[in-house]
Formats: structure tokens, sequence, C-alpha cells
């Protein structure tokens, strides 16, 4: 008879015993033995194999939504902070990093018209833990000059998060009090009336030589280096209007200090009900909004895309999200994706055809 022998010397049940012997180990139980002891085998390896079942399960239960947990994921933003992009990205951040208890850290990198933070998030790995807040500037500045980018195969599109209309503006004692009164003027009198916004080689420059193409109206361009500049020329009387992202006009609108004459939206805005837009003062066709997307490295797995998407755009259906970003004049987009993509090669094109028309240089 052969025997069964655990470790230890226990005394165990004898088995008749054969001339073939089976030896498994498993922890530290020894089988060897015969035909019962075959069958006692064929039983724990299939009590072992639904075991190894039950555990997969239970590990992918617990696996971790992010590839990458515990790492936090940066928000690169290619401007200083206070403005547009980096107030939307703190306001994202914090509503997802609620909902999801996932870390969400906002990096300001300013700097050679925000390429460096476009290319900083360009060389990084492709993990979806490095995100950037990407404006009009992310197509524009590769037909304005040299970048280590290209808009269109650098990156992962993951959604155009908002678009924040602009405004064309004049002081409270202008004689203008209507976008169809600036550009009779400016017709009576071209080359004379002065009209400011951020430039040169901007989202704003552009829309500025858009106007003048399709308005006619021959002003002269009068660049400065930010929005808050612009509005102290108005102040100041130093020019004759400016254009200007909402946002950065809005006190000086409330307190009276500024009078909004167009918006440059395809609609009126919730915050000016009474401001028409451009194209409703006899210019259909022409709009022009700064718009703020979210792009990832290029190669980022689509796994890794699909989550930031379904983060983000469910942060911004959020009611307290809302109510944050329409004072501040921006509006969800909602584009995500493939959809994003073809909106960014769209805008390659039609930025690419003003600049060349209007001879924009980067000074």
């Amino acid at each position: 008879m052969g025997k069964f022998t655990p470790p230890g010397n226990r005394p165990a049940p004898a088995y008749r015993q054969v001339s073939k012997r089976i030896r498994l180990r498993h922890g530290d139980v020894y089988w060897t033995g015969g035909r019962e002891s075959m069958k006692i085998l064929r039983r724990k390896c299939l009590q072992l194999g639904a075991l190894s079942v039950v555990l997969a399960g239970v590990a992918a239960l617990i696996e971790p939504a992010w590839p990458q947990a515990g790492r936090p994921i940066r928000i690169i933003i290619p401007f200083p902070p206070g403005g547009s992009a980096d107030v939307l990205a703190r306001i994202l951040g914090q509503q997802i990093g609620e909902a999801n208890n996932q870390t969400l850290v906002v990096e300001n990198h300013p700097g050679a018209g925000a390429s460096i933070a476009y290319e900083l998030t360009a060389r990084a790995a492709p993990d979806g833990n490095t995100i950037v807040v990407a404006a009009n500037s992310v197509v524009i500045n590769p037909i304005l000059r040299k970048t280590n980018y290209d808009p269109v195969t650098s990156f992962e599109p993951i959604c155009n998060l908002a678009t924040s209309p602009m405004v064309f503006v004049v002081e409270s004692t202008s004689p203008y009090k209507t976008i169809g009164e600036l550009i009779a003027a400016a017709h009576a009198k071209p080359g004379t009336l002065t009209l400011a916004a951020l430039g040169p080689a901007t989202t704003q420059h552009i829309a500025v030589e858009q106007f003048k193409r399709v308005t006619k109206a021959d002003m002269i361009f009068v660049p400065y280096t930010g929005g808050a500049p612009v509005v102290n020329a108005l102040l100041g009387q130093q020019v004759t209007a400016g254009l200007v992202n909402y946002s950065e006009a809005v006190s000086q609108i409330k307190a009276g200090k500024l009078r909004a004459l167009a918006t440059t939206s395809n609609k009126r805005i919730t915050p000016l009900p009474d401001v028409a837009t451009v194209a409703e003062s006899g210019y259909p066709g022409y709009e022009s909004e700064v718009w703020l997307g979210l792009l990832a490295p290029a190669k980022t797995p689509e796994k890794n895309i699909a989550q930031l998407i379904a983060w983000f755009t469910a942060a911004l259906k959020t009611p307290a999200v809302e109510a944050k970003l329409l004072p501040l004049g921006l509006y969800a987009a909602d584009a995500c994706g493939k959809e994003f993509s073809a909106f960014i090669k769209q805008k390659s094109e039609e930025y690419a055809r003003i600049i060349h028309d209007a001879n924009i240089k980067v000074e």
C-alpha cells in the first residue's frame, strides 16, 4: 500500500500502491500515490482553477480606474494665473478631484506666445497624466514662427472645453453707440480711427483683421500686451475702440465706464442680452471666439483619453460649475475626440488664410 505523507510526522490514511507515482506541490502539501490520489489531485486542481477565476474577478473590481493611480494629473496652462484658461482649469480640476478622488494640479507655464507649455506637453509621457489647456494660439503659433510641435500630429485631442466671446468696446463718453456707427465713422475717415487689442499675431489680432476685411473699415490696429492694458487705454481715451475678451471688460461695463458695441459670437450672450453681434449688425458670417480645449501628448492610450473625456464633460455639466463659468463669459463647448480634432484642422486652415491675407507678422 502507498501512503499520503503530509508535512511533519502525523499519521496519514493509506491507499493502494501502484507502480506509477504522481507528485504535486501546492504550498507545503505533497501528494504521492495511486488512483485514489489521482482523483484527489484532479479535484484540488479544479478547486484551484475556480479560485483563480474568482481572484481575477476581484482584482478587476479593485483595479484603479486610472492607470496611473497615485500620481496627480498635471494640467498645464500656457498663460499666467488669473486668466480664463487658468480659472477654467482650476474650477474643473476641483470638481473632478472631489467627484472622482483624483488629484489634479494646475501648473502655469507662460512664455514664447504660449509655445513653452505646448512643447512641454508634446514631450511629456503619453500616459494621460500631463494635459494642456490649449487656446487658439496652439494653432496660430506654428503658422507664424518655428515651433517644436505640430497642432495636429503632436497631440491627442480630448475636448473643446469652452468658448469665450470677445466684445468691441468704447469708453462710455464715446459718440459711438453701436458697432454700425463705428464702422460708418471708419468709412468716413479712413485710416484715422484706432482699434486696440492684444497683439500682435494673436487671436484678437486675427479677429481685428477679420473685422476690417468683412466691414471694409480702414482702422489702425494698436497692439497691447494684454486685455487689461487695452481697457486702461480705453479708459484713458488713448484709442477709439478696443476688442477684448468679455471677462476682461465685464467689470468696467457693469460700472458704466465702458460701452459694449457688439460681440463676436454667433449669437447674443446671456450677460449682454441687449448687445448685438457683429453678424446680426449687417455682417453675416463674422464670428470669432476664444476657445479653450484640452490636449494630451500624441499616442496617449484611447482608454485614458476616454476617461478624461468622461471626467471633464461630466464636470462641465455640473450646475455648480456652470454657475461659476457663465459670469466669466465662458460657455461649455462639449466637442470631444474626433469632433475636436476636425475643429483644430479647420481652424488651422482658416487662421493660415487670414494671416496670409492680412500679412500678419510676429514683431
